[in-house]
């Protein structure tokens, strides 16, 4: 028997499992590019094409989908542009043959451009929309993205797998352990409000449509500073990012009120999600999906090239944050 959690997720199961609420398939699936889940467009007879997401095995309880789900519906009833789950006789979370999964309606669009100012304005207005939700109430179910979780624990797993080639690990550990340690430090300096969050809010999870902006896949949602979800779409040169940063911030404080003293965590986050992703993959080795769309992961290149990344980062974590004029 195959050990990964999706070994018995056929085609069939996920057409029966779409049937199962009620739908007639026309036999057409498609498999979506997702990693963490696995997510089908599946067609309907006389009707659009549905989306059928279906839940890593293990990763989160019913609860805390279902607290996403919750979020999702919030957001979208207070017209916050957020693709939710669709609801089915008043539920969004549905189990077939072993495996958790809700559907989506078909949504197309394609990547914003944030060259263009006036994008970046838009997003801090999403962004700040959010928040000003999103710092309602807190999570009870989901987790927290703090230093342990993303940092310390990602190190430890990184340790356990063996999989550093030996040869460089010394170097490895040696520079993940001194920014953390630096991370932890700055951390504990700039104490931060814990809010509900997208939490994975990078380009690749905002649609631009109709000349508006869309996030999806809150998969990731959790507690945690409102930088977490401002840093990601900042790129460039250290004067594009302080630009960016302006547009982004201006259009936020619309919604919702922007504390100047996150700004000091943008570079702490950006390490803590250097280490944690390098773990996730690590940890996900094991299902097929993952040697196949990340090859190079097994290759000696890719720690070295992490190691020159991380004492890159480590003297970022000396310069002086951007700031706010």
């Amino acid at each position: 028997m195959s050990s990964h959690p999706f070994s018995t997720l056929t085609p069939d199961t996920v057409l029966d499992a779409v049937e199962s609420l009620g739908y007639l398939s026309d036999a057409r699936i498609l498999t979506l590019n997702s990693y963490e889940n696995r997510v089908f467009q599946v067609g309907i007879e006389g009707a659009a094409p549905l989306i059928a997401k279906f839940y890593r095995p293990d990763r989160w309880s019913d609860e805390a989908i279902l607290e996403e789900h919750t979020f999702s519906l919030e957001l979208a009833e207070r017209e916050i542009p957020v693709i939710a789950p669709e609801q089915i006789d008043g539920r969004t979370l549905f189990e077939h043959a072993g495996f958790r999964f809700s559907l989506f309606r078909r949504f197309g669009g394609h990547a914003p451009e944030f060259d263009d100012p006036d994008h970046l304005l838009m997003l801090g207005r999403l962004i700040g929309r959010l928040h000003a939700v999103g710092s309602m109430r807190p999570f009870e179910h989901r987790p927290t993205l703090d230093w342990q979780s993303f940092g310390g624990d990602s190190l430890d797993y990184l340790r356990s797998a063996n999989v550093v080639p030996a040869s460089l690990q010394p170097a490895y550990f040696s520079v993940a352990e001194d920014l953390l340690q630096v991370v932890k430090q700055q951390l504990q300096a700039h104490p931060a409000k814990q809010i509900r969050l997208h939490g994975d809010l990078h380009v690749g999870n905002l649609l631009w449509r109709d000349d508006s902006l869309y996030m999806v896949d809150l998969d990731d949602c959790r507690m945690g500073p409102a930088m977490q979800d401002l840093w990601m779409v900042l790129s460039g040169e250290r004067d594009q990012r302080q630009a960016q940063l302006s547009e982004l911030i201006e259009g936020y404080n619309e919604f919702h009120d922007f504390n100047p003293s996150e700004l000091a965590l943008i570079e702490p986050l950006r390490s803590l999600r250097l280490v944690h992703y390098s773990a996730w993959l690590a940890r996900r080795w094991e299902d097929p999906a993952f040697p196949r769309h990340f090859p190079w992961f097994a290759q000696e290149r890719y720690w070295a090239d992490q190691i020159l990344t991380l004492r890159e980062q480590r003297a970022t974590l000396d310069e002086p944050a951007l700031r706010l004029f």
